[in-house]
């Protein structure tokens, strides 16, 4: 029993010392096709290796919104609510005015054949509304009170002051 067991690791022995060089002469194989390729230089593509998986998720690119969110409030939320910006001060119709602490008026969009839509805006003092974002600085009984900054010919700011009166319509 004795022999067994000191034949044992002579076997294991033997077998891994001629297993060995077989080992060796693989691992230095000659470079594959596509290896030979880049490594010659003979492709036009500057950095082969680092070209984009084909099987990977593209990347979204982030940038600048080209057009501006229209339901964005000041306090910095998002909303779905209708916003009054987008549409020109002549098509705005001022339809009431409610008076207290927190002054507001309501107001609904007319068009050019004297239908009104019927949506209905919500304006507080000191909202950009129109196109040239007219600033409200005051709600009256009578109606509310906008001031607009332009540029004149002579390359120097203007304010245009605008009334809207309650229409009865």
């Amino acid at each position: 029993m004795s022999k067994r067991i000191y034949k044992l690791p002579f076997l294991i022995f033997l077998t891994s010392v001629l297993v060995s060089p077989n080992v060796y002469s693989q691992s230095k194989k000659k470079p594959k096709k596509s290896e030979e390729i880049f490594n010659k230089g003979e492709t036009t593509i500057k950095n082969p290796l680092d070209l984009r998986d084909p099987f990977k998720k593209k990347r979204k690119r982030l940038g600048r919104r080209k057009k501006r969110y229209q339901g964005y409030l000041t306090d910095g939320k998002y909303s779905n609510l209708p916003s009054i910006q987008t549409f020109p001060l002549e098509q705005i119709r001022i339809v009431g005015i409610f008076l207290g602490e927190k002054r507001r008026a309501l107001a609904k969009i007319g068009s050019t054949d004297g239908t009104m839509s019927p949506e209905t805006y919500m304006i507080r003092e000191g909202m950009k509304i129109g196109e040239n974002d007219a600033e409200v600085k005051a709600i009256v009984p009578g109606g509310i009170v906008l001031v607009e900054k332009i540029r004149n010919v002579y390359n120097q700011d203007e304010y245009i002051e605008t009334i809207i009166p309650v229409s009865s319509n």
